[in-house]
């Protein structure tokens, strides 16, 4: 049952990427413009992280996640109304209440597999639920680029000769694609949260969560938790920043030459490339250590990244595509990371964490900004910095005192 909402918010996730090159031509958006879709989502994340938090301590986590679900349900549901007026502001305004729901879900699923089983296999519950996660959000593009973008654009130019009754009915034609796959997906969220209330799930106690600013001390004063949630931060952002350009980076003449359709495709190979690295992690972080394997990975991607700013043609496409592949374990192995020692205090250090996730909201926006300042190709420095950070916190910023103390004895 819980599988099943890790699969989910990946589809749901990823169909952003889908959506940014299709609301950019259809409302003539630049780049700065349409990364607001990647803003408001991923802003969610940072505004509804506490208050989620505060709902599993009231409600426990089966009716945290059942509420989880009905927001996802109604935000999709504003998809299609949005796709009939046509504005994008209300397209906005669907994906914040999508986010939502998917900030609640993810602050009560994931604390509810690693305590639904024995604490030694933990890490294992919650790599298999993230890698369907990752398949979600492989089927996601593909699955988008065929039911979504069905419509071809017309040129810039021909868009701006449009009179206003003209333009109303481009913008209808290009997204009454989106209407029904929306339709449907929104119904199944529903009718998967009436499933799940009905469902008697193990009866687990709600999350013990300490105030961080209590008796047990604040987490702020564990230095790796706090150079962890900026490496959340950065990740995420970074991870987010490549796939939300990539339709529009491969249809560039210099890049791919692909149209926005075709270009989609390729985007699952980026999310396919996680779920492979997640597999492939799993079992090299039983012979590796955590952080020396984030380390190499971290700086690979960025290596990748910049190979990619500096060609051109099939070598750009696929450096930055098997950026996905290194990306796989960071976000769990950062989490691990950072969570480490941090004794009663967990819960409150996993919801700082969780509120990083925001990092998805402001690093696009910025690449966004370069973009349309120096162009997409170059605008991708702003990620192969991220992964310097990430390096960074892997090889030094992870040690805390325990470790750094029995180190030194």
């Amino acid at each position: 049952m819980v599988t099943f909402l890790f699969f989910m918010w990946g589809f749901l996730t990823v169909l952003n990427d889908v959506l940014i090159p299709l609301l950019k031509e259809t409302f003539s958006l630049n780049y700065a413009e349409v990364m607001l879709v990647q803003f408001v989502f991923f802003a969610s994340y940072g505004i509804f992280a506490f208050p989620s938090a505060k709902l599993v301590d009231w409600a426990g986590y089966k009716k945290t996640m059942v509420v989880g679900l009905l927001v996802m349900g109604a935000g999709v549901l504003l998809v299609p109304p949005a796709a009939s007026i046509p504005a994008f502001a209300v397209f906005l305004a669907g994906l914040i209440i999508l986010a939502a729901g998917m900030t609640i879900l993810q602050v009560s699923a994931n604390p509810y597999v690693a305590v639904l089983g024995p604490e030694k296999t933990a890490s294992s519950r919650l790599n298999l639920v993230q890698a369907f996660n990752s398949i979600g959000t492989v089927v996601g593009p593909y699955l988008g680029k065929v039911v979504i973008l069905t419509a071809a654009p017309l040129a810039a130019a021909v868009v701006a000769q449009m009179s206003e009754p003209q333009l109303h009915a481009y913008r209808l034609h290009q997204l009454a694609p989106v209407k029904l796959p929306y339709l449907i997906f929104g119904l199944v969220l529903v009718a998967f949260a009436i499933a799940m209330a009905l469902f008697k799930l193990p009866d687990i106690p709600a999350a013990h969560k300490t105030d961080a600013s209590g008796a047990q001390g604040s987490v702020w004063r564990y230095r790796h938790l706090v150079l962890g949630a900026i490496g959340i931060f950065v990740y995420v952002g970074a991870e987010v920043s490549i796939g939300s350009f990539l339709v529009n980076y491969f249809n560039q003449p210099y890049i791919g030459n692909l149209s926005l359709k075709v270009a989609a495709g390729y985007v699952s190979l980026y999310w396919g490339g996680a779920m492979v690295g997640r597999f492939l992690g799993s079992a090299l972080l039983r012979k590796i250590r955590a952080n020396t394997l984030l380390g190499i990975n971290a700086l690979v991607a960025s290596a990748l990244v910049c190979t990619s700013m500096i060609a051109f043609g099939h070598l750009a496409m696929w450096s930055i595509i098997l950026v996905g592949l290194f990306n796989s374990i960071m976000f769990p192995t950062i989490f691990t990371l950072s969570i480490e020692g941090l004794g009663p205090l967990t819960g409150d250090g996993s919801g700082v964490l969780v509120a990083a996730i925001v990092g998805g909201a402001i690093i696009p926006e910025v690449q966004g900004l370069i973009a349309d300042r120096i162009g997409i190709h170059h605008a991708f420095f702003v990620p192969a910095i991220c992964y310097i950070y990430i390096a960074y916190f892997a090889f030094i910023g992870s040690r805390h005192k325990a470790q750094i103390t029995q180190a030194r004895s």
